[in-house]
Parts: C-alpha cells; structure tokens; sequence
C-alpha cells in the first residue's frame, strides 16, 4: 500500500530572541491510505506544530512534504488552497475553533459557500443536514448557537465542518482532550467508523496513549522536535525501545489492584531547551543510560526491526 502523506526532513524552526526553537527538527513519517498514525509525547513536543506544517497552516523552514506521491512544497498559493480541500484538521478546543456568533448550520455551511460547492442555497443546506445526520447532530440544533451547547457537541461541530469538502486526509488535533472520558469514546468511536465508512486517512495527535492505542494502526514518539521511535501500535506498546517510550507507557494507569505495585519508570531532570539545542540525544540529560557518547553526536533514526524505527545506540 503506498503512503498518502509522507514527510522527508520536515523542519519548522521559530525565531526568538536567543536564536531558533526548533519545534520540528527532521520528522520523516509516512501514513498508508485510509490509516492512523497516532503522534504520541509531552506537551511543548512539537506535535500540533508537526501536524501544522504538514498542511502548510506553519510554512515549514525546510523539508519535503509528499501527498499522493507529489511534493506539495512547490505548490503555489492558489494550488494548495485547491489541495486543501483534500486536507483538513479537527482543532483541539472546539469552542474556540468555531465562530461563536454563527448558528450550527452556518459554521458546518461557511466552507462549502467558500469553495463553491454548490451552485443554490437550498444544495448547501441540505448537504449542511446530511453532514449533521453523520456526525450525530440531530436537526433541531441547527439554528442553535455554540455556547448552547456541551462540548461533544461542538466538538461534532468540527468534525462535520472538516467533513465538509469530501476530504482525503485529516489531521486530529487532540480533538478528544477537552472532553469528559464518556463523551471522548463517542466521538473516538465517530472518528473511527467514519473511516471505514469513507476511508479516510489520520494523523491523530494526542497525549493520552490510552486513546492513541485505540485508534492508531502506527504510532510515533516525539521529543523535542523530534520523532525518536516509530512502529506498529501493537509492536508500540509490546515491545517499546526508547527509554523515553518505556516510560510514557509505564506511566498508563491501569485500572488492576493486582498491578499497584508495578513499576513506574520515572523521569528525572530538567527538560533540554528546544532554541539552538546543542548535537546529541536531546533525552540524554533524562535518560539513565546515557553515555557520553550520547551527547556528542545525534543518534541515527534507524530500523531496528521489520517496521521498527528507533534513535537510540542502545535499542537493540
């Protein structure tokens, strides 16, 4: 199966005062069509950043960025707002994504009267209905205003506006973080019928490994800018790597009195700054097997098995 959307040394730099914080620094990742790839890490990571560049919203400093096999880097203005119809992004806050002074049905109707999808008013609305029906909105609270409702509804909101223009890839901004856990499973079970439904292809960006297990079919771990492992999700979370992966796992509370005494891999240290960060493994300053050799070259991103990606000398 070949890669929808595939990166090759994607980098988005940020200028600051003391120089440059490098927010993606090298990602290459690759997702099949009508797949998952979960991008797991601590906040301040870089994985909205990453999920921002891939569709140009953050111009990128340097890297490639392929869509269906085509370098989307030298697309003009004009063409990626064509492209965009392919791509879209599910934001994070779902209250503050959405114009609080427009009605249901005009946020979900607002980016198909941009595009011109449709040549009457009456075509419009009756797609704006038909996405409300997918999405679980029932057809009352179309006049209804954002602030008069809970927050998975207005998360449906943004999943139905992103559904808007028939699109191939979307990019998950944390979309379920904000939520309570029982309205989270609604709209994860949402965003995962709708991709069996329409074949969709995800990048889901999340800090909770809980959910990115759920729904991920390849996760990858970021660090400081960058991606320090990559595999199958089963593969992931049965046979992590990287110290800095061992410990986010181990950190996954597990609803078991028999497993209160498992072990947590605690980290320990202050994190790396992220502006001009010096050559060498950026978790080194926390990891507890760091050598010096660790901090005098950057560890090689490599296949460490069939799938298997890794930046560590010691994940074998």
């Amino acid at each position: 199966m070949s890669a929808l959307i595939e990166t090759k040394d994607l980098k988005k730099y940020f200028k600051v005062s003391n120089g440059y914080l490098h927010a993606v620094d090298g990602v290459n990742i690759a997702i099949d069509e009508g797949k998952t790839l979960g991008v797991v890490g601590e906040s301040g990571c870089g994985k909205s950043t990453l999920g921002r560049a891939v569709l140009r919203l953050h111009e990128p400093t340097s890297g490639e960025i392929y869509y269906k096999g085509e370098n989307i880097m030298a697309y003009d203005k004009a063409k990626m707002r064509e492209l965009r119809r392919e791509m879209q992004i599910i934001f994070q806050d779902p209250y503050s994504s959405i114009n609080p002074r427009m009605s249901v049905q005009e946020i979900i109707a607002e980016p198909l009267i941009i595009n011109k999808m449709f040549k009457t008013r009456a075509e419009v609305f009756d797609r704006v209905a038909e996405l409300m029906d997918t999405v679980g909105l029932a057809e009352r609270l179309s006049g209804a205003y954002p602030h008069e409702l809970d927050g998975g509804r207005r998360q449906r909101i943004g999943v139905a506006r992103a559904l808007s223009l028939n699109p191939k890839f979307i990019v998950c901004d944390e979309p379920v973080s904000a939520l309570d856990v029982s309205i989270q499973a609604q709209i994860l079970n949402l965003l995962m019928d709708l991709q069996d439904e329409l074949g969709l292809t995800y990048m889901f960006i999340t800090h909770d490994l809980s959910v990115v297990k759920h729904i991920s079919t390849e996760i990858a771990v970021m660090y400081l800018g960058m991606c320090i492992e990559r595999a199958p999700s089963k593969e992931l979370f049965k046979n992590p790597k990287h110290p800095y992966t061992r410990a986010l796992l181990s950190a996954i509370p597990i609803p078991n009195v028999e497993m209160r005494n498992k072990k947590i891999e605690v980290i320990k240290g202050e994190v790396t700054s992220p502006v001009n960060p010096k050559p060498g493994c950026r978790f080194a300053p926390r990891c507890p097997h760091a050598t010096e050799a660790c901090t005098a070259e950057t560890p090689e991103f490599r296949e460490i098995s069939p799938g298997h990606f890794c930046a560590c000398p010691f994940a074998q």
